[in-house]
């Protein structure tokens, strides 16, 4: 599923406002409840340097949405590779997986599509619920279903909602 967790941190690397991972809650849940194997991916940020790549991690993030879950959510430390790969091999049905910023490897603003296979290599469903992102020509958002020919590709509980306001200001603008 790739989410919008691009969440505003402070100087000690604390979330400073939660409200995309909470969007994202109805979305998780749903996938949850029916005992799926849940594999998240999200940017945050805009990293230029290796020092960005301990500032703009996304363990934060992981530890907070298993709060908010009340359950772990497990966090790769990495975007591809073969850790992550085992990583998902372990996954249990109702576990969650939060790969590491996607915006640390070249390949996700480039939309490179090798990078995109091996991303879509980890999953059956491509689910977007990222609406800040669609935008985009990213891997995560373009690439990654496209490498996925046959698989199902739906849009999110919070990417639905956003478009149904969306449309109800166009067709209806007060």
């Amino acid at each position: 599923m790739r989410v919008d967790f691009n969440v505003p941190l402070d100087a000690s690397g604390q979330i400073r406002d939660e409200r995309r991972i909470v969007a994202s809650l109805p979305s998780i849940r749903s996938v949850l409840q029916r005992r799926g194997r849940l594999i998240l991916m999200s940017h945050l940020g805009r990293p230029k340097s290796e020092g960005d790549r301990r500032r703009l991690s996304l363990a934060p993030v992981a530890q907070r949405l298993s709060k908010l879950l009340g359950q772990e959510v497990r966090f790769a430390g990495e975007v591809v590779g073969e850790r992550v790969d085992e990583a998902v091999g372990r996954l249990a049905p109702g576990e969650v997986l939060l790969l590491e910023n996607l915006r640390f490897h070249p390949g996700e603003s480039s939309g490179d599509t090798q990078f995109a296979a091996a991303l879509a290599g980890l999953a059956d469903i491509y689910c977007n619920d990222a609406f800040g992102t669609c935008h985009r020509k990213d891997a995560s958002m373009v690439a990654v279903p496209a490498a996925m020919p046959g698989n199902p590709k739906v849009a999110g509980l919070l990417l639905k909602r956003e478009l149904s306001v969306l449309a109800g200001l166009l067709d209806a603008p007060q």
